[in-house]
């Protein structure tokens, strides 16, 4: 796949890897859709690709909530014409052991982490569909990440992640889309685009 032209749509993209992504891809000359919850660093992000004269555009909602999701694929489509390449690195980690989590923290990390990617691949696999081709790359925790004893709620998310990752390759690659579970190291650009350039 060569990346120039290409809508690729970065959750969780207003720091670390998603943001690295987001800078790597418009380098490349992507068109690069930005969705995080908060504005605050993600327009940054996105004011610091369009100054060096790459195309990037901020989509403020919550991934975790469907009709946040629908109106941030609108919102690109509408932009950008569609969605080639989806990158899922939005993610919370509670620093709370299992025996003290409440229930909203730990609903909290499976939305985000788990039901925010499946409703992601979802819409923007259906649009994918309709033209035989894409790609989705759900960032998942590193074999050397760790946040100690007490984040239960956080691995199971990831666990889960990983596993959707592998059931939605097998239903939608018939289709011309490949799914990749790809862990957040310090090689993640690297992995994420050699991945990419090999579709």
């Amino acid at each position: 796949m060569d990346l120039k032209n290409k809508v690729i749509l970065i959750t969780g993209a207003g720091k670390g890897a998603g943001a690295a992504l987001a800078k790597a891809f418009a380098e490349r000359g992507a068109l690069v859709a930005l969705n995080d919850i908060s504005p605050i660093n993600v327009e940054q992000v996105t004011a610091e690709i369009t100054a060096k004269g790459g195309k990037a555009r901020s989509y403020i909602e919550d991934i975790a909530k469907k009709v946040g999701v629908q109106y941030v694929i609108k919102g690109v489509e509408d932009d950008f014409g569609g969605i080639d390449v989806l990158v899922n690195h939005a993610a919370v980690a509670p620093h709370t052991s299992l025996l003290n989590v409440d229930e909203w923290d730990w609903h909290r990390t499976l939305d985000v982490n788990l039901t925010g990617a499946f409703l992601t691949i979802q819409s923007a696999g259906r649009i994918m569909r309709e033209k035989g081709s894409g790609a989705i790359l759900n960032i998942v925790a590193g074999s050397g990440s760790s946040l100690g004893e007490e984040a239960g709620a956080y691995p199971a998310s990831m666990a889960g992640l990983v596993a959707l990752s592998h059931q939605a390759d097998r239903e939608l690659s018939p289709l011309g889309i490949r799914v990749y579970a790809v862990e957040n190291s310090a090689d993640v650009v690297k992995d994420v685009i050699r991945i990419l350039e090999a579709q």
